[in-house]
């Protein structure tokens, strides 16, 4: 188990214990979730080092490693995904200010995010650390995904745009992929992080039952604020901060579930409206964000 004596952002000593929860996804383990007073960094404390790692995803629920799960939860995640392919695609885009180009999908999963980026013109490479997940990607989709020790092999300066969706989260050593991201992409190249909100309000509702602390796959649990310090120290900028609407309801019906409450689907889907109505208000409770962030001049 890694243990941090202290803050893994800020090197603060000043750290201590928010709230303890289990991997109510698989394993019922009991986790510690820190904060950090000084900077407000969270993290899973005491978490499986990567010579343990692979064993908390090694489930056929694990659905972004994963096209045939069954069940509401698939059906629900794989409409969602279809959902947002083309709105995934067009925030590339604009981001870039280009619709042509080429990207890097870091954590690529099962290529459906590449796939429609490849369809639209794009040139395409995803990272991707589940074997049975880059199989799929290269038999299905035709698409060139390697593993994540190939990193260091992608040429310097080579991509228009770098993309993490859902992924940044789960890293055992956040800094070193922020290293190659910042390599590989161009001056002008853009990077898009899409991450869970830990100060959203369905954080804040559901506790220790939050789908989306997700221990021990997820070890930092970013906010706005500790994300823009972490850009910061990775020598970026963040140049803006999106919702992605329709994760609220994806992470209210699963923590639901961990509740173990009755009409799991239901309740989720009439809490998770509830959370995204309100966070019009303020983007930045939202369940998820997605932020862009470039070089530094």
């Amino acid at each position: 188990m890694i243990h941090y004596s202290s803050c893994p952002l800020c090197d603060s000593k000043d750290t201590g214990l928010f709230i303890q929860t289990n991997d109510f996804f698989l394993t019922r383990e009991p986790y510690s979730i820190f904060r950090c007073s000084n900077c407000g960094f969270t993290f899973t404390q005491d978490h499986p080092d990567e010579s343990q790692a692979g064993n908390y995803y090694a489930s056929e629920e694990y659905l972004s490693h994963n096209d045939s799960s069954g069940g509401v939860t698939g059906t629900l995640y794989r409409l969602a995904r279809r959902i947002m392919l083309g709105r995934k695609r067009k925030i590339a885009e604009i981001a870039c200010g280009i619709t042509r180009g080429k990207i890097l999908d870091i954590g690529s999963g099962t290529g459906h995010f590449l796939a429609e980026m490849k369809r639209s013109g794009w040139e395409t490479i995803g990272v991707e650390i589940s074997e049975k997940a880059r199989q799929y990607s290269a038999s299905v989709h035709g698409l060139d995904v390697i593993d994540p020790g190939l990193i260091q092999f992608i040429p310097s300066s080579s991509c228009d745009c770098i993309t993490l969706w859902h992924t940044l989260e789960h890293f055992q050593h956040p800094f070193r992929y922020a290293e190659e991201i910042h390599r590989i992409l161009k001056p002008e190249g853009i990077c898009i992080i899409a991450l869970p909100n830990c100060s959203s309000h369905d954080a804040l509702h559901y506790r220790k039952f939050w789908a989306a602390w997700d221990v021990p796959r997820h070890l930092w649990h970013f906010s706005p604020s500790t994300m823009g310090f972490f850009a910061d120290k990775a020598g970026f900028m963040v140049k803006a901060v999106k919702s992605l609407p329709p994760d609220v309801f994806y992470i209210s019906i699963l923590s639901e579930k961990y509740r173990r409450k009755s009409l799991h689907f239901v309740r989720g889907f009439l809490w998770g409206s509830w959370f995204y109505l309100i966070s019009f208000f303020d983007r930045r409770k939202s369940s998820s964000l997605i932020y862009i962030i470039q070089k530094k001049a």
